[in-house]
């Protein structure tokens, strides 16, 4: 039986680093989006809870386009694209959530507590779910879209409630979008605060 030659393309080629044939994503952008809050809480502010007075807030759920850290853009009726060299630093979900959080307590007094806090005080639970968050190609404007979801105390009636907000982008680029969907976010967070507060 005559050995068998290797190519010595198939030997280079072998040779070849592991790293040189795998991707491991595009690189991020040199700066990440997030949301500012237009009603954080004052440095040294204390708030007290006791049982039946704080709100427990979940992370929203969402439609896959928003699962992930890209900037979703309506292409046309039935089309979606990402926003270029556009990336938050967590998921949107997640920022919508801890935003939502700081302006109820800051404007309620209500402490805030992550699900895996709600045994140290029970009190309200808020859920829901982030509908649109993210812009329109043709016309520079960004929409957010909550459907709320609260249980004022252990036991109590389910109320729902869609909160929604658009505000114009001064520039279709990371900067101007961040900036109309953080003024978008907060205008429902201080909605919804009006709207937990008076239960």
């Amino acid at each position: 039986m005559r050995p068998t030659m290797r190519s010595p393309l198939l030997a280079a080629a072998l040779a070849l680093p592991l790293a040189a044939c795998i991707s491991f994503g595009a690189k991020p952008p040199p700066t990440l989006m997030t949301l500012s809050n237009a009603s954080p809480l004052a440095p040294g502010q204390s708030v007290t809870a006791r049982e039946g007075t704080s709100i427990t807030i979940y992370v929203p759920s969402a439609p896959p386009e928003l699962g992930g850290l890209r900037v979703p853009v309506k292409a046309g009726p039935n089309a979606v694209a990402y926003l270029k060299d556009a990336q938050w630093g967590d998921a949107p979900t997640r920022l919508f959530r801890n935003l939502l959080a700081e302006t109820i307590t800051a404007k309620t007094g209500r402490v805030a507590l992550d699900p895996r806090q709600y045994v140290l005080a029970p009190g309200a639970r808020l859920s829901g779910r982030l509908v649109d968050f993210g812009m329109d190609a043709g016309t520079g404007q960004v929409t957010a879209t909550y459907d709320a979801m609260l249980v004022r105390k252990e036991g109590a009636t389910l109320e729902s409630r869609r909160f929604q907000a658009k505000a114009q982008a001064a520039t279709q680029d990371a900067p101007g979008v961040a900036a109309a969907l953080s003024q978008a976010s907060n205008q429902i967070a201080a909605e919804v605060a009006d709207w937990v507060g008076a239960g």
